[in-house]
């Protein structure tokens, strides 16, 4: 089935779909619906789907999808940290796979008015559901050392002190733009520079504002308590916090990581592993990256479900 209103391909998806490999009968999840690339192709095989977005313009655009799903598709506005609960309430588990988008979609970035791109002039405000504090309410209030801290722990930006006193002295902030300009003003740019300066700094304050790092750390747990014996776990990343996150949960979950180190000393008898050792990770190849520039940092893990219970959540990454 095709959706007249898809209008981006996800990244890795023949690759995402694979590890998945969903057949008729199936349950699925698509924690990261977006505009349902990965959603119209799993239905596409014959399974079903519960699709999970927080963004309710997400929401609101798959809804034709949604009729044209023959009663396969439920989409439900929550963060996939939720999903554990959202599907228990609704008898969807167990369920046979289950798959990740991390970060900001491409509609999101596209869309001015949503303030996560340095691309385009926009409010400042980068709230992938709509609520809660904007990322310009957060940096026309944070102190010095808060937001610097942010920079450098969110966006690994090496002379995040530098940034953010920066960003404190030219208060108030109100577009993209302004963040932008700070930015680069503070740590140089030219023109003909292959990679914008502001590019780490709106990934650390969307990452921080929208709370990304503990919804995947969290919706990967849950993940592992609704995904039955057998059931396959795809996640792709986009940048380096996140596919470490990803990487040490599938090690730790599979009996690949070691048992205790003085950084991470092991806290009694070690779970049976919940997951199978992962496949080797997958990126997008040349030809995809020509075809979407912004598949060039992606990262595909896929993990297939043991027999062995679910972790105690103390021991989520």
């Amino acid at each position: 089935m095709s959706s007249p209103t898809q209008p981006h391909i996800p990244v890795l998806l023949d690759e995402v779909v694979d590890g998945l490999a969903p057949v008729p009968g199936e349950r699925h999840v698509d924690c990261t619906f977006g505009a349902g690339g990965y959603t119209n192709a799993i239905l596409e095989r014959g399974a079903e789907v519960a699709a999970f977005d927080r963004d309710p313009r997400a929401i609101e655009g798959g809804q034709t999808l949604v009729s044209h799903a023959d009663g396969r598709l439920i989409l439900i506005e929550a963060p996939f940290s939720q999903l554990e609960g959202e599907l228990e309430r609704r008898g969807l588990v167990p369920v046979d796979g289950v798959t990740m988008d991390i970060g900001v979609s491409s509609m999101q970035l596209d869309q001015a008015e949503r303030g996560f791109s340095f691309q385009q002039e926009g409010p400042l405000d980068m709230r992938m559901a709509g609520e809660g504090m904007t990322a310009a309410e957060w940096l026309n209030s944070a102190d010095e050392g808060e937001i610097a801290d942010v920079l450098y722990q969110y966006g690994e930006e090496p002379r995040a002190r530098r940034v953010a006193s920066a960003i404190v002295r030219a208060r108030p902030l109100a577009t993209t733009t302004d963040l932008a300009n700070v930015v680069r003003r503070a740590l140089g740019h030219k023109p003909h520079d292959k990679k914008d300066p502001s590019t780490r700094t709106f990934q650390a304050v969307r990452i921080f504002i929208n709370r990304e790092l503990d919804e995947l750390a969290e919706g990967l747990a849950a993940a592992e308590r609704v995904l039955r014996p057998g059931g396959r776990l795809a996640v792709v990343t986009f940048h380096s916090l996140e596919d470490r996150l990803v990487k040490r949960f599938l090690r730790e979950r599979s009996g690949s990581e070691p048992a205790g180190s003085r950084h991470r000393p092991a806290v009694g008898p070690r779970a049976e592993p919940s997951f199978e050792p992962p496949a080797k990770a997958v990126r997008p190849g040349d030809d995809e990256v020509a075809r979407n520039p912004r598949a060039r940092s992606a990262t595909l893990r896929v993990a297939r479900r043991t027999a062995a219970a679910p972790w105690p959540s103390e021991g989520v990454a």
